[in-house]
Parts: structure tokens; sequence; C-alpha cells
């Protein structure tokens, strides 16, 4: 299903098949509104996610102001990967553009949590936008704090049906 791009919306950009399906979790907590996210196709590597962004995304996020993305990727453990990625994003996006991931990878937080993807993406969203579950403060998705503040200040009027 696709967004309404004349209306607030997010595109999610999964590097791979275990961000997706932490992102199709999200989707379906009973507090979202699914009909303003899009998940886009994997893009198989964090790399590629910064690709893909720059040749698809940033030319309809200029087309259309209401749209945010989130891309959605593996840190692998390297701590200067968000400055990074960031520094790929054009400067006229970079307050609509938001980058979360696990620490190391979701393989990781999976093994630990005893949780499906699916499983992880929905408990990340059940206690969004106002307060935080003890997910949230998992080490492996402690690096998203700032990104996960940034972010729900954004969306907060549109996405989250309380």
């Amino acid at each position: 299903m696709s967004v309404n791009r004349f209306k607030p919306h997010i595109f999610v950009l999964p590097e791979d098949r275990a961000n997706e399906e932490i992102a199709n979790g999200f989707i379906q907590a009973e507090n979202i509104n699914f009909r303003a996210i899009q998940i886009e196709r994997i893009a198989n590597g964090w790399g590629k996610v910064v690709e893909k962004f720059n040749e698809q995304l940033v030319p309809e996020m200029r087309k259309f102001a209401e749209g945010l993305a989130v891309l959605l990727l593996d840190f692998d453990e390297h701590e200067d990967r968000l400055n990074y990625v960031m520094s790929q994003i054009p400067e006229d996006l970079k307050d609509r553009v938001f980058v979360l991931g696990v620490f190391s990878e979701p393989e990781q937080l999976k093994r630990k949590r005893k949780m499906t993807f699916e499983e992880i993406g929905n408990s990340l969203a059940k206690d969004c936008p106002f307060k935080r579950n003890e997910l949230w403060e998992d080490a492996l998705l402690k690096n998203n704090e700032t990104e996960l503040n940034r972010l729900i200040l954004s969306v907060k009027q549109f996405l989250f049906e309380v």
C-alpha cells in the first residue's frame, strides 16, 4: 500500500530482511497509523541504504514536503556510522531523515531477547511516543536515543494513535 504523499508520511528504507521484519512488526502495533508508513524494498547493505536513499528518495522528498525517511540499518558496532551516514544526506533534508538500527546487528538482539524480529518491532512501537519501554533501553538499541527523540518530535502528531 502506498502512502498519501500530500499528507505527513514516512518512508522506511531497511538494510536487510531482518530490519524489514522489524519495521513490519512496528507498523502492526495497535497504536501506529500504518497508513502513514511505507516500507521500501530492502537495500542489501548499509552502504546501499545510503545510495538508494540518495537516488530514489531524495527526489521524492524534495517533491513532497510532507515526507520523512527512516534509514534502518545495522551499525555493525561502528560508533561513527551515524555521523558518516548523516554526512551523506543533503543539507536541505537532514531534519527530515532519521538513522536508526541495532548497534551490532538485529540477529544479536533477537538472540538476546528471545523474540522474533516482528515481535521486536511491535514492542518498540508500543510505548512510543510518551514513554520508552525497556527494549529501547537495551545496550544494543541505546545508540538510537538522539535520533529517536528527534523522530518522535517529528511524527508524534500523525503516526501514533492514542
